[in-house]
C-alpha cells in the first residue's frame, strides 16, 4: 500500500462559533459577538494543521455563507477540504457562547437538522481514508444513526488499511438529548445508552482522549478510576485523561490502583479566561507529537501547553498556537507567567501565525489619493463629487489587467472609493485602505482619534495603511506624538487581527539626506513598531543594504517592502525596479499617480471619456507590471 499523503482525517462537528464580546455578562445582555470557526473536529483539523500536520476534514457544511466561512477558514490554514461536502438542504451548525465568569460559560447549540450531522457512510471514500496515517472520530457523531454509520465505516476502513484510529469522546449531553436546549454548557449526565453506544467503538481505537467526565460516560462509572477500568475492559488503546490545570494522566496498559500512578504530565498554571475549546487545543498539541512517533511525555507537554494558551484566550481555533509560538511558550513558560494572552512576545507570534494569505510578489495599483484628486478637480473646475466615479474607472482598469495576475491588488480609500472597496472585497484581491488624515503632521486619523473603533467596522481582509511624514531627527515632542499614534494603530490592528502597512516619507521641510529612510525605519522599530509591510521611497544600493541590516534583525517575520512611486516617470520607476532586483526584502510596488493622474486630470476636465480613461489607466498599469516583471533583465 502507498505511503500516506495525509497525517490526519478529522470526522465530526464543523460549525461556526459566535462568542460574546462582553466578558462577565449574562448571555442575555451581550450585544456583540465575534465569529470564529467552531466544532470539535474542525477545531482539531485547524489546530493540527497550524502545528504542521497534514490534516483533512471529512464533514458537511451548508450551501450558504457560514458553510463557505468554515471551508475558507480551514483551507486558509492548509487543511485539505476536498472531502468537506456541501449539503444543499441543511444549514451549517451554529453555537452562541459567552464568558460569564471563570466558572460559567453559557452555550447554546443551534444544530437542529444541521449539515454536519447529515454525514453518512456514502460520504466516506476508502482511498481517502487509506491516504492518511490516522482517522479521528468525535463522540457527538455517534448520537445519530447516519453520522454514526459514517464513523463506523471510516474506522473499519482505517483499520483495514493499517491506519491509526483516534477517538475524542467530545461529550455534550445536550447533543444527546439529555438536557434542556438551554443547558449547552452542561458537561456530564450519566446515561447507560450513551455509554453502550460509545463502547461499540472503543475496541477499534488506538488512542482515546477525554476529560474525567468524558471518561466517566465512556467507562460507565462516575468514579474516575472505575471509569478507566470500564474503558480498559473493552479497549487496549492508549488512554489520555485530561485534568484541566493539573495537566493529564496517561495509561498505556493495565489501569493501576490509583489514577496518580499513571503517567502524569503536569499542566501549566494560567488564569482561565475561557475554557471552551481548550480540549480541542489539547488534542491538537498531543497529536502533533503522537503522529510523529514522539515520546508520550513530549506529546502531553505540548498538549498541556496548547490547552493553557487557548484557555487563557477568547476564541478556540484562532487562539491555537503554531509551532513557533508553542516553542516560544515552552521555552519561556516561567517568565510568561499566568496570563499568556498579555505577553508581548506571544501576542506578536500569535498574530504572525494568524496572518492571511501568502503574497510572495505584489503589484499594487494605489489610488487611495484624496488631496491630489481634490486638487485636480479644483484645477479642472469639476465637482469633487465626480471623484468616486473616476475611482470606479480605475478599478475597472485594475480588473482588466490584474484579474488573472497573481499578486495584483489595490490601495483605495473610503472617502471617495467606498464603492470600489465594496466591489473588490471578497474577490481575492490584496486590499489595503488608508487611515491617515491626508497631509497631517503630526499624524492624525481620517475618522477621528479612536482608530480601534474605526477598524472594527472594516472587513477582515482589509489591510490598514498609514502614511506618516517622519524623520529620525524630528523634535522629540513631535516624534513622541507620532509614535504614540502609530503604536495605538498597531495595537488596534493586532486586536482586530488586521495587518499593517506603514508608509514612511521624509517630511518636506527637512532635507532627505542619504540614509534618512533607513534611519526612520530603525527609529520606528526602536519605538516598538512592527508593521507587516513597509511602503518606502525607492532606495539606492546603499539604502537597500541599510534596510537589509535593519529589518530582518528587528522583525524576521516582516513581509517586506513595497516601493512607492512619488509620481515618478516610467524611466525612473524602471531604474528603481532594477535596483530592487535580487533584494529579498522587496515584495513589489504600490504605485498610483504615475499610472492614473494624467488620465484623471483629462477626465475631470472633460477631455477624456470613460472608456478612454479605463484604457489609458489599464495600459499604464500594464506597462508598470511589465517593468516589474522584467526588472532583472
Amino acid at each position: 500500500m502507498a505511503e500516506p499523503t495525509l497525517d490526519l482525517v478529522c470526522i465530526g462537528r464543523a460549525a461556526v462559533d459566535f462568542y460574546g464580546e462582553q466578558i462577565g455578562s449574562r448571555l442575555e445582555d451581550m450585544t456583540s459577538f465575534a465569529k470564529y470557526l467552531g466544532g470539535c473536529a474542525a477545531n482539531i483539523a485547524f489546530g493540527t494543521a497550524r502545528l504542521g500536520l497534514r490534516s483533512a476534514m471529512l464533514a458537511r457544511v451548508g450551501d450558504e455563507h457560514m458553510g463557505r466561512f468554515v471551508r475558507e477558514a480551514l483551507a486558509g490554514e492548509g487543511v485539505d477540504v476536498s472531502h468537506l461536502r456541501t449539503d444543499p438542504r441543511r444549514l451549517t451548525g451554529l453555537v452562541v457562547l459567552g464568558v460569564r465568569d471563570r466558572e460559567q460559560f453559557p452555550l447554546i447549540f443551534y444544530r437542529e437538522n444541521c449539515a454536519d450531522m447529515a454525514l453518512d457512510a456514502a460520504d466516506v471514500d476508502p482511498a481517502f481514508i487509506a491516504s492518511s496515517k490516522a482517522v479521528l472520530i468525535t463522540g457527538t457523531h455517534l448520537s445519530q444513526p447516519g453520522p454514526a454509520a459514517a464513523c463506523r465505516r471510516a474506522v473499519e476502513l482505517a483499520r483495514a488499511a493499517g491506519r491509526k484510529v483516534i477517538f475524542d469522546i467530545d461529550y455534550r449531553p445536550v447533543l444527546w438529548g439529555l438536557t434542556g436546549l438551554g443547558r449547552g454548557e452542561d458537561r456530564y449526565v450519566a446515561s447507560a445508552p450513551v455509554t453502550a453506544r460509545l463502547q461499540e467503538l472503543l475496541p477499534l481505537c488506538d488512542l482515546i482522549v477525554g476529560t474525567e467526565e468524558e471518561m466517566a460516560i465512556a467507562g460507565g462509572h462516575d468514579d474516575p478510576l472505575a471509569a478507566l477500568e470500564g474503558v480498559r475492559q473493552v479497549s487496549q488503546a492508549l488512554l489520555v485523561m485530561k485534568r484541566g490545570p493539573l495537566g493529564c494522566v496517561m495509561f498505556d496498559g493495565a489501569i493501576p490502583a490509583r489514577v496518580e500512578d499513571g503517567l502524569v504530565v503536569k499542566g501549566f498554571p494560567v488564569e482561565i479566561f475561557n475554557v471552551l475549546g481548550a480540549g480541542d487545543a489539547f488534542m491538537s498539541g498531543f497529536l502533533s507529537g503522537w503522529l510523529r512517533d514522539q515520546p508520550l511525555d513530549y506529546c502531553a507537554e505540548r498538549a498541556n501547553a496548547c490547552g493553557a494558551l487557548v484557555v487563557a484566550r477568547h476564541a478556540c481555533a484562532p487562539s491555537m498556537p503554531d509551532q513557533a509560538e508553542l516553542a516560544d511558550y515552552l521555552a519561556r513558560r516561567q517568565s510568561v507567567g499566568r496570563v499568556p494572552r498579555l505577553d508581548p512576545r506571544l501576542i506578536y507570534l500569535h498574530r504572525i501565525a494568524g496572518r492571511r494569505g501568502d503574497w510572495p510578489e505584489l503589484m499594487i495599483l494605489a489610488f487611495d489619493h484624496r488631496q491630489q484628486l481634490e486638487a485636480a478637480a479644483d484645477r479642472a473646475g469639476a465637482e469633487r463629487g465626480r471623484i468616486p466615479a473616476f475611482k470606479a474607472l480605475v478599478a475597472r482598469a485594475l480588473e482588466a489587467v490584474g484579474g488573472d495576475l497573481a499578486g495584483s491588488g489595490a490601495l483605495v480609500d473610503d472617502r471617495y472609493g467606498q464603492d470600489v472597496l465594496d466591489r473588490l472585497t471578497g474577490e481575492g484581491w490584496w486590499l489595503a485602505r488608508p487611515v491617515e488624515l491626508p497631509g497631517s503632521r503630526p499624524l492624525a486619523f481620517e475618522h477621528g482619534p479612536d482608530i480601534a473603533l474605526t477598524l472594527r467596522t472594516w472587513p477582515a481582509e482589509h489591510i490598514a495603511k498609514c502614511l506618516v511624514f517622519y524623520h529620525a531627527d524630528d523634535p522629540p515632542d513631535l516624534r513622541a506624538r507620532q509614535e504614540e499614534r502609530l503604536l495605538a494603530l498597531q495595537a488596534a490592528c493586532w486586536a482586530t487581527s488586521r495587518e499593517l502597512l506603514l508608509e514612511v516619507i521624509p517630511p518636506r521641510d527637512r532635507p532627505a539626506a542619504p540614509g534618512a529612510v533607513a534611519d526612520a525605519v530603525a527609529a520606528l522599530y526602536r519605538a516598538g513598531l512592527r508593521p507587516d509591510y513597509w511602503k518606502l521611497p525607492p532606495p539606492d544600493a546603499a539604502g537597500w543594504a541599510a534596510l537589509d541590516a535593519i529589518i530582518p534583525a528587528s522583525d524576521p517575520h516582516c513581509r517586506g517592502v513595497l516601493l512607492l512611486g512619488l509620481e515618478q516617470p516610467e524611466s525612473e520607476l524602471a531604474r528603481s525596479f532594477a535596483a530592487a532586483a535580487g533584494q529579498a526584502l522587496c515584495r513589489g510596488f504600490a504605485v498610483g499617480r504615475s499610472v492614473f493622474l494624467p488620465a484623471a486630470e483629462a477626465w475631470l476636465a472633460g477631455r477624456l471619456g470613460d472608456e478612454a480613461a479605463v484604457v489609458e489607466v489599464a495600459e499604464n498599469y500594464r506597462r508598470l507590471v511589465r517593468l516589474w516583471q522584467q526588472r532583472a533583465g
